[in-house]
């Protein structure tokens, strides 16, 4: 007989569902695999009392597959909150699927996947995010119905990238007028962490209104790209986060804001498109409340993706996307002023805004 010894740091593995900090109650996690395509996934379902649960699939080079749950279960817990701070009648649900985008997706991995996300009977209904594409989302709807952000020449509503982008924008700017008085950014300095789609269609908006934008992205192609298009400055120095700045746009992977950078960070506002920006959302918002730095919720302003895809189950057009993404200033400027009001952080602010509706519902439900 071997008798392993668990070290102290992987006795919470022991229970790698239930004992993870980031589960939250989820009420379902579904792994996925496939040995003909090379498939490994992971669905959670985080809540489903508004509508089902809506998120988009990740497809990343995790270091391991408890990376790959953890990040599945954080990103599915924001979509709860993101659609219901938003009042759509959306869950929160997100997938991941361990693999190097660039090298490992084939249309038959995304078919297969789509037969898992059809399995779940419309419980979970999937969209873009990191490492896919409009014609990823497209080539899993020839397999379940249960997929949004597809072409518009399909039906759908298209790249969610653009509307995302200002989004951010919206709720950057409604920081602005909190923090500075005025919403006009131009002059203003602002460091973009991370120009993907989103990223860029960000740093449009910035450079039209005239701000001074830097930008940080790890591929060099991307920020040259960039660069030449739009006039942004590639970002040279060693240590991003203690420049001085007025705000700082993390939009990249997650938890940028961290032990590491929390007190380093030279900014005013932070407002950016990453999802799960504060790698503990308690600790570090606080932090940041007591340096003065204005954070602007990530699952509230980047929510304009998830209005655009929503746009798809509720068939509404561009014109009441557009509407719904601008109302972001308006509930950012809302959650600013009651975080100082009732002298709690702007992340528990949004939260709780998030929370009584859920509640509402459930307590609706049950008469």
């Amino acid at each position: 007989m071997i008798t392993e010894v668990i070290k102290a740091n992987d006795i919470q593995k022991a229970d790698p569902v239930f004992g993870q900090l980031s589960f939250d109650d989820h009420e379902q996690i579904v792994f996925c695999n496939d040995k003909d395509t090379g498939l490994k996934a992971i669905i959670g379902i985080h809540n489903t009392v508004l509508g089902p649960a809506l998120g988009g699939t990740r497809m990343w080079n995790y270091k391991s597959e408890w990376d790959a749950l953890n990040d599945v279960l954080r990103l599915s817990r924001g979509m709860t909150f993101k659609s219901a701070i938003t009042g759509l009648n959306l869950g929160g649900g997100k997938a991941v699927i361990i693999g190097d985008a660039k090298t490992q997706k084939t249309p038959e991995l995304m078919k297969k996947f789509g037969e898992f996300v059809h399995s779940l009977s419309g419980k979970y209904i999937t969209a873009e995010d990191v490492g896919m594409e409009t014609s990823d989302m497209d080539t899993v709807r020839s397999v379940t119905p249960y997929v949004t952000g597809i072409s518009e020449s399909l039906g759908g509503a298209g790249n969610p990238s653009p509307i995302t982008a200002y989004g951010v924008f919206m709720g950057m700017k409604a920081a602005a007028k909190y923090a500075y008085g005025s919403d006009v950014l131009e002059g203003k300095t602002i460091f973009v962490e991370g120009i993907g789609n989103v990223g860029e269609a960000l740093v449009e908006h910035l450079t039209n209104e005239g701000a001074e934008v830097f930008i940080a992205d790890i591929s060099q192609e991307r920020l040259e790209y960039v660069r030449d298009k739009y006039g942004a400055v590639i970002y040279g120095g060693n240590n991003l986060y203690a420049e001085r700045m007025d705000i700082y746009a993390p939009c990249a992977l997650g938890a940028t804001i961290n032990d590491r950078t929390v007190n380093q960070i030279n900014a005013k506002i932070i407002a950016g498109a990453a999802n799960n920006q504060l790698a503990d959302e308690q600790k570090h918002t606080k932090m940041l409340q007591e340096r003065g730095i204005v954070y602007a919720p990530d699952f509230l302003i980047n929510a304009g993706g998830i209005i655009n895809v929503y746009a798809e189950l509720e068939n509404y057009g561009k014109q009441e996307i557009i509407r719904k993404t601008e109302n972001i200033y308006n509930t950012t400027l809302e959650i600013l002023k009651s975080a100082e009001i009732d002298k709690i952080t702007t992340h528990q602010a949004a939260l709780k805004l998030a929370q009584e509706r859920i509640e509402t519902r459930k307590r609706e439900n049950k008469k």
